[in-house]
């Protein structure tokens, strides 16, 4: 069975013995071990109001990861688009094309990637309304012609028809991706010949079916000539499997909270989660990400990422390396979330 092209999800963890500024030290070191072992694409995610994530900003966040790095693609894993206007986005892309040119990926989503306060928080108190969801398809097409300096969009103002193009204009353009959990996102990727990653990584449900979907319905563009996906995946690498469940606790603890309503908190070290008492629902919660998430030894993930490109049929596994760390560890690096990297690469080699 071949091996798959490797890529990194990265939510910028925060652990109760980082700040957030430790917190990002410890991406640029991720991000650095991704590129030494030859990933290809480095993704940082949109998320609000999590005292566990520092990823709230994702072009802010590869700017500082490209300029930490050389050869590897930095991308959006992803903006969600309802939150911003199509201009800020295309002008911000386009800025990070011209510093960086060939190595962006701009992933867009629809979800808010927040809390319904922090959604009106950031969007409700400027006025916007659930239009800016329902023009989601409008708006994509709006972004990438606002970055191509040879289209560009027409707006009405006053009576006129003005042409708006994102500046400063980059001589090329991010490569585009949808991301999505849900139907609804497979049949808009085929229809606009988008590339597109369903997000397996949530919950392991609906994969198989909205990639099939994309693939039956997808209509060529100029840009994806042919269906284009990959794989998403937790995972959590150590050389035993022991090992590796005890640095997965901690993140598999902090979604059931998540889940089930309890207050939210920086991610726990391993010595700390293993002291905490959950609900009958939150362990049950746990003991099935265990099941559905990459957990174990180098061999053990290696077959299991193997038997997941095979069955979703895709070419690269983007992985979400969540495991936490012991007390004592360096606050400014990530050494088992480096380790899961390197263990899988070495496996898979």
């Amino acid at each position: 069975m071949p091996s798959p092209k490797l890529s990194v999800l990265d939510l910028v963890p925060v652990r109760t013995d980082q700040t957030t500024g430790d917190a990002l030290a410890a991406t640029v070191e991720l991000a650095r071990t991704a590129e030494r072992l030859g990933f290809t694409r480095y993704w940082l995610a949109e998320h609000h109001n999590m005292p566990a994530v520092a990823a709230s900003s994702p072009p802010v966040l590869i700017a500082h990861v490209a300029a930490h790095t050389e050869r590897i693609r930095v991308g959006s894993g992803g903006v969600m688009l309802p939150n911003h206007a199509p201009l800020a986005v295309a002008e911000q892309f386009a800025l990070l094309e011209a510093a960086h040119p060939g190595r962006i990926d701009l992933g867009i989503g629809r979800a808010p990637g927040s809390d319904q306060v922090t959604s009106w928080a950031l969007r409700g108190a400027a006025g916007r309304d659930n239009t800016d969801i329902e023009q989601f398809p409008q708006y994509l097409d709006d972004v990438m012609a606002l970055m191509d300096s040879s289209v560009g969009v027409r707006v009405p103002v006053g009576g006129r028809q003005y042409l708006l193009k994102a500046t400063p204009v980059a001589t090329s353009t991010p490569r585009q991706w949808l991301l999505g959990s849900s139907m609804y996102s497979a049949h808009l990727a085929a229809a606009k010949g988008l590339p597109y990653v369903f997000a397996h990584h949530f919950s392991g449900q609906g994969t198989a079916e909205a990639l099939a979907t994309y693939r039956a319905e997808f209509q060529p563009s100029a840009h994806t000539p042919e269906p284009t996906t990959f794989l998403t995946v937790n995972a959590v690498v150590a050389q035993t499997y022991e090992e590796a469940v005890a640095l997965a606790l901690p993140n598999l603890q902090s979604m059931a909270r998540l889940r089930t309503g309890a207050p939210l908190a920086p991610l726990d070290l391993v010595e700390d989660a293993e002291k905490v008492e959950m609900t009958g629902p939150q362990l049950a919660m746990v003991e099935e990400g265990l099941l559905r998430n990459v957990v174990g030894d180098p061999s053990q993930a290696a077959e299991r990422i193997r038997a997941l490109a095979a069955q979703f049929d895709v070419d690269e596994v983007m992985i979400s390396p969540n495991a936490s760390a012991h007390q004592g560890d360096d606050p400014r690096r990530s050494s088992s979330r480096e380790r899961t990297l390197e263990l899988l690469a070495d496996a898979l080699a």
